[in-house]
């Protein structure tokens, strides 16, 4: 292939991945928490610029409560263990209430809803349900890599006797297995930035500390909205 094959081939790939609302959203989400982490809660212009970046990705999440919506009537995956399923449903309520309450949110910081009293408690409610979510993809992300480590356990016996990287199967486990894990690490992040937003532990989770952890979750989501052949070159 030629460098402008390749190089036409990349781009393509940049704007696949710029093509995806979610993506925009997580590289706003990242000069938000950047912003946050630089100003420390102190007015000037990178304070102006996390404010006027929040607001901004209120347009991006219009109606995206509609997905979760949608995955708390959907049926769980045979197998699928009691506690997790119901924590995975809660984790869809709560996750969709959050994305409705920010609409309101969102109203009310452009003017068009006038109640700002009432703006500022649905926003905070809104906070408490995305923190609430946060923390049961915590619990379903481990609960699932718990499973998963027993039954690659389980394959590594059946395939003492050849490699077992060289078992699809086992690689595609051990590739769920990774995605869980920063799946999981995220989630635990996540919860700290919501306490910092909430300003439930103001002295320990400072705003400079929620937006250093807010920009790194942010990372992350970028990585994992990644296309595939681009997360196999990064591998």
């Amino acid at each position: 292939m030629s460098t402008l094959d390749a190089t036409r081939a990349e781009l393509a790939l940049i704007v696949l991945y710029l093509n995806k609302a979610e993506a925009r959203d997580k590289i706003c989400r990242a000069i938000q928490y950047g912003s946050k982490f630089l100003s420390n809660g102190q007015p000037g212009t990178a304070q102006n610029v996390d404010k006027s970046t929040s607001l901004a990705r209120k347009v991006f999440r219009l109606f995206k409560f509609v997905n979760d919506l949608h995955g708390l009537i959907s049926p769980v995956p045979r197998g699928t263990p009691l506690p997790l399923a119901l924590l995975g449903k809660s984790k869809n309520a709560l996750l969709s209430t959050f994305l409705f309450l920010d609409q309101i949110v969102w109203l009310g910081r452009t003017g068009i809803y006038k109640n700002k009293e009432r703006t500022e408690l649905i926003g905070r409610i809104s906070l408490f349900c995305w923190m609430g979510s946060s923390i049961c993809t915590t619990l379903v992300e481990a609960g699932e890599l718990r499973r998963l480590s027993k039954s690659m356990k389980k394959l590594e016996k059946n395939l003492k006797d050849s490699d077992k990287y060289k078992s699809e199967e086992y690689c595609a486990k051990l590739q769920k297995s990774n995605e869980r894990t920063l799946a999981l690490v995220k989630a635990g992040l996540d919860i700290v930035v919501a306490v910092g937003l909430l300003q439930l532990a103001p002295k320990k989770v400072t705003p400079r500390v929620t937006g250093a952890l807010g920009f790194a979750t942010s990372l992350i989501s970028c990585y994992q909205l990644l296309p595939s052949p681009s997360k196999s070159k990064v591998n």
